[in-house]
């Protein structure tokens, strides 16, 4: 559907050129309705080439979802995406239809379908593996339908994690030029209680790829799927961590139109540029049946889990991990006092470092930890103050 020109130019130093040609723009739907009492979301966007960063959103179009007991469950279009009028949930004795009008007057329309069979996720544990010689804990997911009528399942989930900044101090330093009376430059720093949050900050990320399994193989039908792998020297399980699990009970349709654009996308990602082919969905153009449509509306009984653990609870001989920004001064390295102390004077001598430490605390790229008289013990900003690349706002479900 895309194709990737690459042009690679003789010189090791020169970057590559990533053009696409050939493009073909195509409606992409996202559209996943639960047995879970809530808004339902459906997405809709275009394909985008290699030179453009996110897809474009469609707006203004009309999506309706129909029940074969005569209800109609309007869409309203909010932030981006299109968010149910009033909450609704699948049942198991209706059958569900997708109906899309777009801007331009075009009409899409999708199968009918049925919600799957209801079979929750039973636990989610984390479980020492070493894999590829390297070791780490193993999310692994659980469940089991003893009528063997489950069988294929989509897998999500979002990953929190704490974050505790190592150069925290309850004051920050600000810092000011200032010139006497003949012209020459100087400078203060002063020391002002911290009023926000920066030492503690969390992080959250949810997955971005398509995660299918199935046991149709197996004699029964249990779940034992090891759905996230994190080393055990990641920061990222360093303090506290937590995951949420989100499975999907799929029909064998749609599990195999997602294990198949897993396998053409390479990257796994439902909105992947580089599909080197098409694989169409369920979800079809009224007026014109040969235009290509990306996406698959499923109705899907859904099961979440969220676990908590502590570094010392899954590795309870092992180091912690350390924190990803250099935040320590290295006793043996005479220049990494150069990186870290800097004396408050202004001149020509190269101990005068007046002028970076104060461009530093201004710009928010250094962050005040101590001082001796005039000489300033300071780090990247990451290592005393965690918002800088991480929030502070403590989750509604986080437990310490």
């Amino acid at each position: 559907m895309l194709t990737v020109v690459l042009s690679i130019l003789t010189s090791c130093t020169d970057p590559y050129i990533l053009k696409t040609t050939n493009y073909e723009e195509a409606l992409v739907v996202e559209a996943t309705i639960t047995n879970e009492l809530k808004h339902q979301v459906v997405k809709l966007t275009k394909t985008y080439r290699l030179e453009e960063t996110a897809p474009t959103t469609v707006s203004d179009a009309v999506v309706v979802i129909s029940d074969n007991l005569g209800n109609d469950y309007p869409f309203a279009e909010i932030n981006g995406v299109y968010l149910s009028v009033n909450e609704f949930q699948a049942q198991p004795n209706a059958v569900y239809h997708l109906k899309i009008i777009t801007d331009d007057g075009k009409t899409y329309e999708s199968s009918s379908e049925t919600l799957t069979h209801i079979n929750p996720i039973q636990d989610v544990i984390p479980t020492v593996v070493t894999k590829d010689g390297v070791k780490g804990v193993e999310m692994v997911v659980n469940s089991f339908d003893p009528t063997n009528s489950s069988k294929y399942y989509r897998f999500e989930y979002e990953e929190t994690n704490k974050i505790v900044a190592p150069k925290w101090v309850p004051v920050k330093g600000v810092g000011t030029f200032v010139y006497d009376p003949n012209g020459n430059l100087g400078g203060t720093i002063d020391l002002i209680p911290r009023t926000t949050e920066a030492r503690v900050c969390f992080n959250t990320k949810k997955s971005d790829k398509i995660i299918v399994t199935s046991t149709n193989d197996l004699s029964e039908d249990r779940v034992a799927f090891p759905i996230r792998f994190i080393k055990s020297t990641d920061y990222t399980i360093a303090n506290r961590y937590s995951i949420m699990v989100t499975q999907y009970v799929q029909n064998l349709a749609s599990y195999t139109y997602y294990k198949t654009l897993k396998e053409l996308s390479g990257s796994g990602s439902i909105l992947s540029q580089n599909q080197p082919g098409f694989f169409a969905g369920n979800i079809k153009c009224i007026e014109n049946p040969e235009e290509k449509v990306i996406g698959y509306f499923e109705v899907s009984s859904v099961s979440s889990k969220r676990i908590f653990f502590n570094y010392n609870q899954v590795f309870p001989t092992d180091p912690i991990p350390k924190y990803p920004y250099q935040c320590e001064v290295d006793p043996l390295l005479q220049d990494d006092d150069l990186n870290h102390f800097f004396k408050l004077c202004f001149g020509m001598s190269l101990e005068c470092r007046g002028s970076q430490l104060i461009s530093g605390l201004q710009n928010n790229q250094m962050c005040y930890y101590n001082n001796v008289n005039d000489i300033y013990e300071v780090y990247d900003i990451q290592c005393g103050d965690c918002t800088s690349f991480s929030s502070n706002i403590i989750p509604s479900f986080w437990i310490d």
